[in-house]
């Protein structure tokens, strides 16, 4: 088991090949990483722009979160461009640093009951990154184990985080928003991430 335990669900647009929304999820005994990527549009031109931004997450996973929303603003001149949210955890000082541009929306839920508020949810930033690119500012937040991470893109209705059961499997609340709250008009994705004890394994997933 690694510092989080993850789950994803998704939906392509009816009548597409390809889907615009992707996400990356890099895990180790020390850091995780997440991200949900969207396209601007949909089809191949999506894909091509959020595989662009996939692949740049990759070449730099080690740098700062704020200097891969950077690169990857630099890689997708070219582009449509991608709206993107991202969130880093770190075990030694249990930690979860996040930002967005765009409209993917993020809510951290906090398991322990004397933690307040007990639902946080990401600032978004208006911009495309490979356009528009505002200035950059990460939020970074406390974390302990059992807190639940939920990044959706715009095509999941509003409210999706409403009556979510912290005890269900990561993969239960992925597939219960997609089925309830999924537009059915857009791409949809939806990433769930626990954040557990530290007590990891070095691999990635």
């Amino acid at each position: 088991m690694g510092l989080i335990d993850w789950a994803v669900a998704a939906q392509t647009l009816a009548g597409e090949r390809e889907s615009g929304d992707r996400y990356w999820v890099k895990v180790c005994a020390s850091q995780a990483r997440v991200a949900v990527l969207d396209g601007v549009g949909h089809g191949s031109e999506a894909a091509l722009a959020a595989q662009s931004a996939l692949a740049t997450l990759k070449k730099f996973e080690g740098e700062s979160p704020i200097t891969l929303f950077q690169r990857c603003h630099e890689q997708l001149r070219s582009t449509r461009g991608v709206v993107m949210s991202l969130a880093s955890f770190c075990a030694s000082d249990n930690t979860m640093t996040w930002l967005g541009i765009g409209n993917i929306e993020g809510v951290l839920f906090h398991r322990q009951h004397h933690v307040l508020p007990g639902q946080e949810t990401l600032l978004q930033r208006p911009g495309v990154l490979g356009d528009n690119l505002p200035r950059l500012s990460a939020s970074v937040i406390q974390v302990s184990a059992g807190d639940i991470l939920i990044f959706a893109t715009d095509g999941i209705r509003a409210g999706f985080s409403d009556n979510t059961n912290l005890n269900d499997a990561a993969q239960q609340i992925a597939d219960r928003i997609l089925d309830q709250y999924g537009k059915g008009t857009d791409d949809a994705l939806v990433l769930v991430a626990r954040y557990l004890d530290g007590k990891a394994d070095d691999t990635i997933r």
